[in-house]
């Protein structure tokens, strides 16, 4: 089991990991009657879509021998209605100025983070745009 996950009333749900213990809490957003005090359950796609890509790049990069440490990921999302779903997300890498990278590799990295578990796992309607700033 990857999760156990307890509904605690008010839009608010609290999920354990069950190898670790580690605890993530989500709210319904605020224009869908929750408080917002957490990140919704489609922040959390986004999430995992910008941290699953610079995850498996950092897998690549050491067995690259290259130090990914210190970027950077911003992460838009863009709500569609009738029905209500998330569609698009717009991901924004940072790579730290002191990388310094050659173009086959950075092509290498970007062509991981396209095609990381996430992004193959979600629907072919969401548009997904990952884009990359090398060192800037």
């Amino acid at each position: 089991m990857t999760a156990s996950v307890v509904y605690e009333g008010n839009l608010r749900c609290r999920a354990i990991h069950t190898q670790s213990g580690s605890v993530i809490e989500t709210d319904a957003p605020t224009d869908n009657r929750g408080k917002g005090e957490r990140f919704s359950p489609t922040d959390m796609l986004c999430l995992a879509l910008g941290t699953c890509a610079v995850t498996t790049m950092g897998i690549k990069a050491q067995d690259m021998e290259i130090d990914l440490t210190g970027t950077t990921i911003d992460i838009q999302k863009h709500m569609l209605s009738d029905p209500r779903r998330v569609g698009k997300v717009d991901v924004m890498i940072r790579f730290p100025k002191t990388l310094n990278l050659s173009e086959k590799d950075r092509t290498i990295l970007e062509r991981v983070g396209n095609t990381c578990p996430v992004a193959r796992s979600l629907s072919p309607e969401l548009e997904m745009n990952l884009q990359y700033v090398w060192g800037e």
